[in-house]
């Protein structure tokens, strides 16, 4: 059967669009290899980092998964995307197929008087560090693994008998807090634990488990759906905040290589805009099968957007970062992030992989212009795609050239 390419790009391994009961590039003979030697295990004992992962078959009764290396120790890093992102591709992966998965189902209103394995699997996820955990599975596990677009990759699962958890955890005073204030509203909640330095991985984390939010309306949350809540949740207010900066008085191009990917930021003087634009390569995760590139944008103006991207979950984390960095610049601009991804990166790692390169181009240099034209020049000399056709494809470059024009 010959997959049209543009499915692939529209479908992003979600809705079967091209009519095969599984998606053909999540089935990847490169992870079912790495994940062999864990085949049979029916006992794991180990540090969680903690890690647990709430599906979303089923829902309203969705299986929640808590996850261990079969190793001791400070496995802390296997949690924390800033370390992931300095790994090479390959060694992300293998450590993140280690998590071997219990699964058992709940329904999403238990967190608002959770059973008591729902109990233990919270009380692990609020740690702030690595939990030594017992999972007792009801049988062997096998070659299933997580792989999407929204999610870390994670290891391989079976039902789940019973979990013992042999020390006793240690959250924050900010999540300790967070998760004994049963008035909180959740996206309250969430507000107040970036404010005190958690990051937003640990918050989405902490949203998917019911771990957060008035005790009544408290709910588990597929991770999926907490991940994108969380950024856009966070980025909202943050866009809040920017919208009362005075405007950035020069352009800015910023430029990041990262695992053959290409990540441009262009900062304009200007009201608050903003886009994310993806060209994916022949030969890339979503453009498997296609002979071009396939370019999507989606963008917001001024008031923001009513509908949810057609892009994805990496709208909002590019987004986040691109919040957090005028928000540090205590400036407004309107922003064009793009995105280029080249053959060579075919695995779905996760949206953490563009909020985190997003943030750490952000955090780097930067060329200064003077005008919209010479920035638009300098851009050109970094990208493979030529400026053209990305910029037929530009809301926000279409907004700054008619302003040029009032």
């Amino acid at each position: 059967m010959r997959i049209n390419p543009e499915l692939c790009i529209r479908c992003r391994g979600e809705y079967n669009l091209c009519g095969l009961a599984y998606c053909p590039i999540l089935v990847n003979k490169w992870t079912l290899r790495r994940i062999k030697p864990l085949e049979g295990k029916q006992d794991v004992n180990g540090s969680s980092p903690p890690s647990v992962m709430v599906g979303r078959l089923g829902y309203p009764k969705v299986r929640v998964y808590p996850a261990t290396p079969p190793t001791h120790g400070n496995t802390s890093w296997l949690e924390e995307p800033r370390v992931w992102l300095n790994m090479r591709l390959e060694d992300f992966l293998s450590s993140r197929l280690t998590l071997i998965r219990g699964s058992i189902a709940f329904n999403i209103n238990d967190p608002r008087n959770p059973p008591r394995q729902l109990h233990d699997i919270q009380v692990m996820a609020i740690s702030s560090g690595p939990v030594d955990a017992e999972l007792t599975l009801a049988k062997p596990i096998k070659g299933n693994v997580t792989l999407n677009e929204q999610e870390p990759p994670i290891g391989p699962s079976a039902p789940l008998r019973s979990i013992k958890l042999s020390t006793t955890p240690q959250p924050t005073r900010a999540v300790e807090k967070a998760y004994s204030d049963v008035d909180l509203k959740a996206n309250d909640a969430v507000w107040m634990l970036y404010g005190s330095g958690i990051d937003v991985h640990v918050i989405s984390r902490l949203m998917s488990i019911g771990a957060i939010g008035r005790g009544r309306a408290r709910r588990l949350v597929p991770t999926r759906w907490s991940i994108t809540a969380v950024d856009e949740e966070v980025s909202n207010r943050l866009i809040d905040k920017v919208k009362d900066y005075p405007e950035l008085s020069e352009y800015r191009v910023y430029v990041r290589r990262s695992n053959s990917n290409l990540f441009l930021g262009i900062l304009a003087p200007h009201t608050w805009l903003y886009e994310w634009g993806e060209a994916w390569w022949p030969g890339s995760t979503w453009n498997t099968w296609g002979s071009e590139p396939v370019v999507e944008v989606d963008a917001e103006g001024y008031w923001g957007r009513d509908t949810y991207p057609s892009i994805g979950g990496c709208y909002y984390a590019a987004r986040l970062a691109a919040a957090e960095a005028l928000n540090s610049m205590r400036r407004q601009a309107a922003v064009i992030l793009w995105r280029e991804i080249y053959p060579g990166f075919n695995i779905p790692v996760g949206v953490w992989f563009v909020r985190e390169n997003a943030r750490a181009m952000f955090k780097g240099e930067y060329t200064s212009f003077s005008s919209l034209d010479e920035a638009l020049k300098f851009a050109s000399s970094q990208l493979k795609l030529p400026l053209a056709k990305w910029a037929s494809k530009s809301y926000v470059l279409r907004r700054l050239r008619e302003a040029r024009l009032l």
